[in-house]
């Protein structure tokens, strides 16, 4: 098994901080589409500058819609041809219009 990156402890305070900033981030998104003060489409155009957003999975991102739960989003992600695994930064400019036009209705 590979060795973790030996860091100072520094750097590895830094990097913990920062695990725990994103992780903050990411919740109160999740927790802002849930409640409706974040549209699925403001999301995807902030993940451009958010790294927070952008290194978010689809379907995280999908199962935190209010409209949709973990097998809507699953079968939204398949019938649009999406993997399960792919983070937002990844989408192609097709597929977001596809997403945004099904996850609307």
């Amino acid at each position: 098994m590979p060795q973790p990156p030996s860091l100072t402890p520094e750097q590895r305070a830094a990097a913990l901080e920062k695990a725990a900033r994103i992780r903050k981030e990411r919740a109160a998104i999740k927790r802002d589409l849930k409640e409706g003060r974040l549209s699925l489409a403001a999301a995807l155009d902030q993940a451009a500058g958010n790294e927070a957003i952008a290194k978010m999975k689809v379907l995280v991102l999908l199962e935190s819609l209010p409209a949709l739960g973990k097998v809507k989003a699953r079968r939204l992600l398949d019938q649009i041809g999406i993997a399960e695994s792919r983070r937002v930064q990844g989408l192609g400019s097709i597929q977001r219009e596809e997403l945004l036009k099904l996850a609307v209705r």
